[in-house]
């Protein structure tokens, strides 16, 4: 008995016949319509009866919702790799992750090389399939800094341009018979594909065996690599064969393949859309409920597991893999993915979650919302990945990646109020409201992602002008910690809309946001400065810029990044500044007084677009040291204050330490209007170190007599004691009742320690 414990898939193969060209189209709609999960079409180039299988697998694909789309199998001798990897990873993008590769080395060579293709000999045709799977996966790893270089005997790059990067980790099933072929299969593919018809009794043991031996030869499990089979059949009221007779037949049938043959994906050749309807209807969910049964109670369960490649020795207890929801487990990545070290991290912090759902629209992050807080494992939630604080990976846990919800849409020109998906990052923010002379005030890195700046603060380059982004926020979408839909704003569950804005984070899964922009002019132009400072009279250079920033006009907002003094270099103050608006003569009234703060040691500044000071940035990261960070609020960079920050850069154990200007704007809301309790302070201070310990005594000791709050986002100190520094009562008192009503169970937990009220 053969079972690799596959989740079972089930699909049909069309035929790509171009007398009407729409009837594929409407056979792979019918397909989808009927529960099935593939549609797959043959794939013979010199065929002129037929449509262009590519051609007609991009058409579908944007016909289609849901279905998984594949040549069965692409023609490789008529296809160049490069090229055909660059399609393959732009459709699985167009389509939000649907595609899969089907490939297959060439088998009517007359035709091909009537059409330009060479001649190959069995073996050589091995040889060219083996050079164009290093080729393809060398394009896909756009995280890979160098060049592709591939030089086969058939198939060339020399020095390609890697990337894009499909949308999720592609499986690439080859079509094969032979040994040769089936090694290949076992050390380089996702999955084996043949044809029943064309296999003789005994064809599935002997390649089930031969691929399983060299898959353990090179080092993967054999239930890595999917099996998939091309099956024909008719339902007729009596038994007349293999797949002919009634649906209990197949059933039967169908369940063997899966439990003693190791078949996990079927696909049925057929262009009957009523035999399709009673395939996906009828048999495919009655194959489903019975192997699980058989497998329940066999006692015989597999080893390992897989769904898209994955062994399950990689994976973390606590977790029901099997569990994980339908629409989620496409693009879900485990460890052991290909794609799982592009997600595992964020930008300042490395993690090891036992699980990343990938949900792509509202709907599915409820599904992930509600499959989370039934597993025993932590969960995060993250955005654009950047995450100074960690709280968006984990180890062990679940993370609910929510980049693929990164759209920017403009809902009403007169009040400049922009939509703007949480998986978006700051710089596309920027980018799309630029020809409209817009911006949104967004930290100093166009690579953060919306969500957890939208939720926690937002102290941005034009903050003193603008605010807070959070005090414009006018609506939301949130998925509750019940898996419920609720929007929110000061009309609709306003007591959510309160909790949001300062402490969204535990409170629910923020969507989307609906933010009020400011109109900076022509394109969106500001003057962007950065300054260099001598600052070895540390507290001096401080008190000095504090003083100056806090009595120059809103138009300005500057940020100081202190570098103590290394291998015999005194302390440096670089200076990041930004005038909001084109009126250069008084940017540069202001930033001579910056200037002042200490020796010059070198300035340059720019007229340009506010997209351009926040550049798009990388949202893949591969952690970044797993920094210990601590912050605090004040309110004026008083002498004490800044000899505290001096004493505390001189010691040695912080090597970041930077100072923010916020205040202005910030401070014209109200105490009590937002979760985000601090109004009167001017100025974020935040120091980074290798050892949490080592910063907490010297932070304890040094700063916190000074500082009057904390900002969550830029926190990695969760002690008890904290909470009311993030959240000073009144605050904590209403906030408590807020989790009380929305999330109870304290499902999100994550973000900071904010327990329940008592009911």
């Amino acid at each position: 008995m053969t079972d690799y414990g596959h989740d079972l898939v089930f699909g049909t193969f069309l035929t790509p016949t171009n007398r009407d060209p729409q009837q594929p189209v409407r056979l792979a709609q019918a397909s989808e319509a009927a529960g099935l999960d593939l549609v797959t079409f043959q794939d013979h180039p010199y065929q002129p009866g037929f449509l262009d299988t590519w051609t007609l697998l991009s058409w579908v694909a944007a016909q289609t919702e849901r279905v998984t789309v594949a040549g069965n199998v692409l023609n490789l001798p008529l296809r160049p790799p490069a090229v055909l990897a660059r399609a393959v990873a732009s459709l699985d993008l167009l389509s939000g992750g649907r595609a899969a590769l089907g490939l297959g080395a060439g088998g009517f060579w007359d035709p091909i090389v009537a059409m330009g293709g060479d001649r190959l000999t069995p073996g050589e045709s091995v040889d060219a399939l083996e050079e164009a799977l290093d080729i393809v996966r060398g394009i896909w790893d756009g995280r890979e800094r160098r060049a592709l270089r591939v030089e086969g005997a058939h198939h060339r790059v020399v020095g390609a341009k890697r990337g894009p990067e499909p949308a999720h980790d592609v499986p690439i099933w080859l079509g094969a018979l032979k040994p040769r072929m089936l090694r290949l299969i076992a050390r380089k593919a996702d999955g084996w594909l043949p044809s029943l018809a064309y296999l003789q009794d005994g064809d599935l043991q002997r390649g089930h065996a031969i691929i399983d031996e060299a898959a353990e030869e090179a080092g993967r499990h054999p239930a890595e690599i999917r099996r998939l089979l091309n099956v024909q059949g008719a339902v007729t009221a009596q038994p007349q064969g293999f797949l002919q007779g009634p649906v209990e037949q197949w059933v039967d049938e169908l369940a063997a393949l899966a439990l003693e043959d190791g078949i996990g994906t079927v696909i049925l050749a057929a262009d009957d859309p009523g035999l399709i309807q009673v395939y996906g209807q009828e048999v495919a969910p009655a194959v489903r409920e019975l192997v699980a049964r058989e497998r329940a109670t066999s006692g015989t369960a597999p080893a390992a597991t897989q769904r898209g490649g994955r062994a399950i020795a990689l994976r973390r207890p606590g977790i029901d893999y099997a569990a994980v929801p339908a629409a989620l487990a496409p693009s879900a990545v485990e460890p052991g993915d290909r794609a799982y070290d592009a997600v595992r991290h964020n930008y300042l912090r490395s993690g090891a979650p036992g699980l990343v759902l990938r949900p792509h629209d509202t709907a599915q992050v409820a599904e992930a919302v509600r499959f989370a807080r039934s597993q025993d494992v932590p969960l995060g939630v993250r955005s654009g990945g950047h995450g100074i604080s960690g709280r968006s990976t984990n180890d062990g846990g679940i993370v609910v990646d929510l980049g693929a919800l990164d759209q920017v849409e403009v809902v009403d020109e007169a009040t400049r109020r922009v939509r703007v998906g949480v998986g978006a990052t700051w710089g596309r923010v920027a980018e799309a409201l630029a020809p409209r002379g817009w911006a949104i005030s967004s930290g100093d890195s166009g690579g953060v992602g919306v969500g957890g700046l939208a939720t926690a603060g937002g102290v941005g380059f034009l903050g003193r002008l603008y605010g807070l982004t959070i005090d414009h926020v006018v609506a939301a979408e949130v998925v509750t910690a019940d898996g419920r839909v609720v929007r929110t704003s000061a009309a609709e569950n306003p007591d959510l809309f309160w909790g949001l804005r300062g402490a969204g984070g535990n409170l629910g899964v923020v969507t989307w946001v609906e933010i009020e922009a400011m109109a900076l002019g022509d394109q969106g132009a500001v003057v962007f400065s950065q300054m260099t400072l001598d600052a070895t009279d540390v507290a001096g250079t401080l008190e000095r810029w504090g003083a100056v920033v806090e009595s120059a006009p809103r138009e300005l907002t500057s940020f100081l990044i202190l570098s103590p003094g290394r291998r015999g270099e005194g302390p440096v103050a670089q200076l990041m500044t930004v005038w909001a608006g084109d009126d250069t003569d008084a940017a540069v009234e202001q930033l001579e007084r910056l200037a002042g703060a200490g020796p010059l040691l070198g300035h340059q500044a720019y007229l340009l677009p506010y997209a351009g000071v926040v550049q798009a940035g990388e949202k893949h990261h591969q952690g970044g040291g797993d920094p210990a960070v601590r912050s605090g609020l004040v309110a004026h960079l008083d002498t004490a204050t800044a000899r505290a920050f001096e004493k505390l850069a001189l010691s040695g154990e912080a090597y970041f330490l930077q100072v923010r200007a916020t205040g202005g704007a910030a401070n014209d809301v109200e105490v009590g209007e937002t979760a985000y309790a601090h109004r009167h302070q001017n100025f974020l201070l935040s120091a980074m170190s290798s050892l949490q310990d080592r910063l907490d005594a010297v932070w304890d000791d040094v700063m916190a007599p000074y500082t009057d709050g904390l900002y969550l986002s830029f926190d990695t100190d969760t002690r008890p004691e904290r909470l009311l520094d993030a959240f000073p009562e009144p605050t904590l008192t209403r906030l408590r009742e807020v989790k009380r009503d929305w999330d109870p169970d304290n499902v999100f937990r994550a973000n900071f320690p904010v327990p329940p009220a008592e009911s």
